[in-house]
C-alpha cells in the first residue's frame, strides 16, 4: 500500500502543506493562496484540506483522503530545540532584550511548547483521525535538505541550506546518497548569512522576510567598482561580518539587535559606520542605498561561493542541491553555476519555509520509515505545478456571478489569439491548470507581456503590479531557444538562476547617455528584449519546456511563430502586497482592478473593454 505523508510548515511565515506519496510530492499549497494574506504564518488548514481532497484525487483511481489514511504528519522543525535557543540566547545577552523575552513567553508557554497538542487540535478541525495520526518533527535544516535532495535528479549530491535561522542552525552542509542524508557541518545562531542579508533589507527600507528579492533587484543600480561600493563592502567585512575561507562567518552582535531586541540592527552604530540612516519605507531610493544593496549582494555571493567550495571539499560530489531562503537569491545561485564547482546544480523551487513542509514529509518517508529512493536522473517536481486546479464549470460560475463577458476559444485559436494580443502590446492575465508550488509564477498564474517593448516594464510595474518602478521582470524563454538569447543558456525551469542577455542581442545606449538612468526612467532599450533586461544586462530566466508545461510552451511557440521571438515577459499574477491568485474569482478580481487588457482562464478570453464597470464587478466576488 502506498505510504502517504502530510508535511506542514507554520507559525513563522509562508505556511504550507504538502502531500508526499511513496516519496514523491503529488500536491502542495501555500496557505496564503487561500486566505489571501501574503506570507500567511497561520496553521495551513485550507492547504491541508486541499492536500487531502485534491491531492487524493491525483493518485491512480484515487479520491479524497482522510487523516486516518495518512501514515504520518511531519512538521518542519523541532519546537523544543527552538525554545532552548530562545532561552540560551536571552540568558547570554541579559539584560538586553528583557522586554522581548517577557513578551514572547506567554505564546511559547501556551502554544509552542505544546505544539503536539496544538497540531492535533488544528488537524481535528480539518477532519477525523487527528488524535491517532503519527506526528514527526525533523529538524528545520534537515527538512530544507530533504526538500533539496530527494526531489533532485541526483542519486548522490552535496547539500547546502542557508537561511535566517531554524532551531539553532542557520545553515548546513550535508551529503545525500540514496535514501540517506548526513549533516557534515552547520553554522549556528546568531551568526547567519540570511539574517545579515535581512538586516540590509531592513536598512534599505524593505520588509524583512519578503523584501529581500527587492534588495537583490536593486543591487545592479549600485555603481560597480566605485569607491563608495568598495568602502561599504570593506566596512561590512571589517566590522559586521568576519567571513572565513570555508564560508563560515561571525557576526559582530554589537551592530545587530535581532537576537534580543525588536529590530534587526543597532541603528545608531550603523549610522556611524555607513554615514547614512535607515531608509524610510516608500521614500526615494537614492544612489547611496543602491550602492549599499550592491555591496551586501557582493558579500553574499562571496560567502555562497565559499560555502559551495567547502561542500565540494567535504563531499567530493559532482552535484549540489540548494534550499533555504538564501537559495532564492538567483544571482548568487548563478555565480555558483558559473564557477563550475559542480557538474550539476538543483534548487528546490519552494526554497524558503514553505518548502520545509515538503522536506519534512520526504525526511519522514526516507529517514524515519527507511524507505528506499531512486532518483532515476529526473527532476521529481513536475515543473512545480502542484497546487489547485479549477474546472471550466467553476470559471463559468464565476463569470455568471460577476456578469462577466467572455469568448470561448478553440485549442489552437487560444495560443494564436493570445500571441496576437501580446504582439499588439496588450498585457494578458494567464490562468491555466494547477497553482505553482513556490514563490515564482511559472506560466500557470502569470501576467504576460511583450519582452521586446521598451515601455512594457514601466507599464506593468506602475499600472498593473502597482510596485516600485525599478523592479525587473523575468523572461520566459523556450528551453530550446535559451542559448540564442542568453550567454550561458542553462536550464532554469524554476526561475532561480540569473543569466545575461547575449552581447549580440544588446543595444547601444543613446549618445551622451551615462548608462545609469534615474530609477524612474527605465524605458531606455538595453537589448532586443528591454522589458526583461536589467541594468547590468542580467535577467532572471525561466526556461519553458514542452514536457513541464505544454500549454505555456505552445503559447510562447505561437508568439515566436508570429514575431520570431521566443521570449515573453512573465510576472506573477498579483498586485503588490497580495499573494498570487489561485481561483478564477481571484484572477478576475485582479484583472478588473488593474489596467490589464485581457484575461485568459482556460479556454475563456475576457476583454477588459467588454466587462462591467470594475467596482461593480469586483464587488460581486
Amino acid at each position: 500500500m502506498a505510504r502517504k505523508i502530510l508535511g506542514l510548515s507554520a507559525f513563522y511565515h509562508d505556511s504550507a502543506a504538502a502531500l508526499a506519496v511513496d516519496g514523491e510530492m503529488v500536491f502542495g499549497m501555500h496557505e496564503e493562496r487561500s486566505t489571501r494574506l501574503k506570507h500567511d504564518p497561520s496553521f495551513p488548514a485550507n492547504a491541508v484540506r486541499a492536500c487531502l481532497e485534491q491531492g487524493g484525487r491525483c493518485l491512480p483511481g484515487g479520491g479524497p483522503l482522510a487523516l486516518k489514511d495518512l501514515d504520518a504528519v511531519a512538521y518542519y522543525e523541532k519546537p523544543l530545540l527552538k525554545f532552548e535557543r530562545l532561552l540560551e540566547t536571552h540568558y547570554a545577552l541579559a539584560p538586553r532584550g528583557a522586554a522581548q523575552f517577557v513578551a514572547a513567553m506567554p505564546v511559547w508557554i501556551k502554544e509552542k511548547l505544546l505544539l503536539k497538542k496544538v497540531l492535533r487540535d488544528k488537524l481535528s478541525a480539518v477532519g477525523e483521525g487527528a488524535s491517532e495520526v503519527k506526528l514527526l518533527f525533523p529538524e528545520h535544516h534537515l527538512s530544507h535538505a530533504a526538500s533539496a535532495f530527494y526531489p533532485s535528479p541526483f542519486e548522490e549530491a552535496a547539500i547546502l541550506t542557508v537561511d535566517g535561522v531554524g532551531e539553532w542552525a542557520t545553515g548546513i552542509i550535508g551529503h545525500g546518497r540514496g535514501k540517506d542524508i548526513r549533516v557534515l557541518r552547520e553554522q549556528r545562531f546568531p551568526h547567519s548569512l540570511g539574517l545579515l542579508y535581512s538586516a540590509f533589507t531592513y536598512y534599505a527600507g524593505f520588509k524583512v522576510n519578503s523584501g529581500e528579492y527587492k534588495l537583490m533587484g536593486l543591487a545592479p543600480y549600485g555603481e560597480a567598482g566605485s569607491a563608495a561600493v568598495k568602502a561599504m563592502r570593506g566596512k561590512i567585512l571589517a566590522e559586521l561580518a568576519d567571513v572565513k575561507p570555508d564560508g563560515s562567518l561571525h557576526l559582530n552582535q554589537d551592530y545587530f539587535d535581532y537576537a534580543s531586541g525588536q529590530k534587526m540592527v543597532q541603528e545608531g552604530k550603523w549610522l556611524e559606520l555607513f554615514g547614512l540612516p535607515p531608509r524610510a519605507p516608500e521614500t526615494e531610493l537614492t544612489q547611496v542605498y543602491c550602492d549599499l544593496a550592491l555591496a551586501i549582494q557582493g558579500v553574499t555571493e562571496e560567502v555562497m561561493l565559499k560555502l559551495a567550495r567547502e561542500a565540494k571539499r567535504l563531499t567530493g560530489s559532482r552535484n549540489l542541491c540548494l534550499a533555504g531562503g538564501v537559495a532564492l537569491n538567483c544571482v548568487a545561485n548563478a555565480g555558483i553555476l558559473r564557477e563550475n564547482i559542480f557538474d550539476g546544480l538543483w534548487i528546490q523551487p519552494a526554497a524558503g519555509d514553505a518548502g520545509g513542509a515538503l522536506g519534512a514529509a520526504l525526511a519522514a518517508h526516507h529517514i524515519y520509515f527507511g524507505e528506499p529512493r531512486s532518483a532515476g536522473g529526473k527532476d521529481q517536481m513536475r515543473g512545480a505545478l502542484l497546487g489547485k486546479e479549477y474546472s471550466e464549470a467553476e470559471t463559468l460560475e464565476m463569470a455568471a456571478a460577476c456578469g462577466a463577458a467572455y469568448e470561448r476559444l478553440g485549442e489552437e485559436e487560444l495560443y494564436d489569439r493570445t500571441a496576437e494580443l501580446l504582439d499588439g502590446g496588450a498585457v494578458v492575465g494567464w490562468h491555466q491548470g494547477r497553482d505553482e508550488w513556490g514563490p515564482r509564477a511559472l506560466g500557470n498564474r502569470s501576467i504576460l507581456g511583450d519582452a521586446r517593448s521598451p515601455e512594457m516594464q514601466k507599464k506593468m510595474n506602475l499600472k498593473i503590479k502597482h510596485r516600485e518602478s525599478f523592479r525587473p521582470f523575468a523572461p520566459s524563454v523556450l528551453a530550446e531557444d535559451a542559448a540564442a538569447w542568453f550567454e550561458k543558456g542553462f536550464a532554469s525551469p524554476y526561475m532561480l538562476l540569473v543569466d545575461h542577455v547575449r552581447e549580440d542581442r544588446r543595444k547601444a545606449l543613446p549618445a551622451g547617455y551615462g548608462g545609469r538612468p534615474p530609477l524612474e526612467k527605465l524605458n531606455v532599450p538595453r537589448s532586443e528584449i528591454p522589458a526583461v533586461t536589467h541594468l547590468d544586462h542580467s535577467a532572471r530566466v525561466q526556461t519553458v519546456s514542452a514536457e513541464d508545461n505544454p500549454r505555456y510552451h505552445k503559447l510562447i511557440s505561437a508568439f515566436k511563430k508570429r514575431t520570431g521571438c521566443g521570449v515573453i515577459v512573465n510576472t506573477s499574477f498579483n498586485v503588490r502586497g497580495e499573494p498570487m491568485v489561485s481561483t478564477p474569482a481571484d484572477a478576475y478580481g485582479c484583472f478588473m482592478k488593474t489596467e490589464m487588457d485581457y484575461l485568459v482562464i482556460g479556454s475563456l478570453l475576457f476583454d477588459k473593454k467588454k466587462q462591467p464597470q470594475a467596482p461593480a464587478a469586483a464587488g460581486k466576488l
